[in-house]
């Protein structure tokens, strides 16, 4: 969280971080029970005193609820500039599925007036049902899941019914758009629900990162946005659409403005930290993890 929002701050440039009035966290491996993961953040950024501080929880979409009220927050003027996290480690019982792609990676984005922006907002929907598909009860290490059943009554419905109510909304098509990323716990949901949704291989290709990173969970279709916007030219449409269990899909259409190609080469770019990964066997991933208990 804390390199991700300074990252934000340096291709910002010229934002001053006294001037953030609301730090927002989403993920769900916060550190503390009892303790916002935001003032940490907050503290170390130099947003505080005089700054809202929250963190959110909404599953993988977590980061994306910060990010809509962010959006919020700043579009009805109670500050001029919000920043919006969405980080996690990925969680999972030693021999669970979940391990295949356990991940640790996070985004940030600072939100402030459209006229200083390298991409504007057109709109954003959201789309939520209670399904079951995951969870994790208190005092529970490690959580859950309905294995198949978070594939279709969860992860599909969830993210063609933002991304279709969204595109109906807005009067666009996947045609419009260049870039889409949509939610990746693994290479293949991404690109079924692309294909469902009528988009080209093509277009999710630059955000689709789950095969060399892993599931980042809160972090994960944030990561893969700001793959994009490493890559973007001014005047490109994307579509973002998250998925959390529980459930729920987050959908925004985006636009870069010029400014997009300025602010590229002024922090690290995602494939730079993608290409100074180290890899581990399980043995030590299980002893970093304190998954060996005595």
């Amino acid at each position: 969280s804390i390199e991700a929002a300074r990252n934000a701050l340096a291709r910002a440039g010229h934002v001053d971080p006294a001037l953030i009035r609301a730090v927002w966290v989403g993920s769900e491996s916060h550190p503390y029970a009892v303790k916002p993961t935001s003032t940490i953040l907050a503290e170390a950024i130099g947003a505080t005193p005089y700054v809202q501080a929250g963190d959110w929880e909404f599953a993988c979409k977590a980061g994306t609820e910060a990010l809509q009220a962010a959006l919020g927050f700043v579009g009805s003027g109670m500050g001029r500039y919000a920043l919006a996290v969405g980080a996690d480690t990925a969680q999972g019982r030693p021999g669970d599925a979940l391990e295949y792609t356990a991940a640790s990676g996070g985004a940030a984005f600072i939100v402030g007036p459209a006229e200083e922006a390298l991409a504007v907002v057109e709109g954003s929907l959201s789309y939520v049902t209670d399904t079951p598909d995951f969870w994790r009860r208190a005092y529970q290490r490690y959580p859950s899941h309905g294995g198949r059943f978070t594939g279709e009554p969860a992860y599909f419905k969830h993210i063609t019914g933002a991304a279709r109510a969204l595109m109906e909304a807005l009067g666009t098509t996947p045609a419009d758009y260049d870039y889409a990323v949509f939610h990746q716990p693994n290479v293949k949901f991404p690109q079924t629900v692309a294909r469902q949704l009528g988009f080209r291989p093509e277009q999710i290709q630059a955000g689709l990162l789950v095969d060399r990173i892993g599931n980042t969970y809160a972090g994960s279709s944030l990561v893969g946005l700001t793959a994009v916007l490493d890559g973007a030219r001014p005047g490109q449409r994307i579509l973002l659409v998250s998925f959390g269990s529980g459930a729920g899909s987050d959908a925004i259409s985006l636009r870069t403005t010029k400014a997009v190609l300025e602010r590229q080469g002024r922090a690290p770019a995602t494939q730079d930290y993608i290409a100074r990964r180290t890899v581990i066997d399980y043995g030590l991933y299980v002893r970093f993890r304190g998954k060996l208990l005595m």
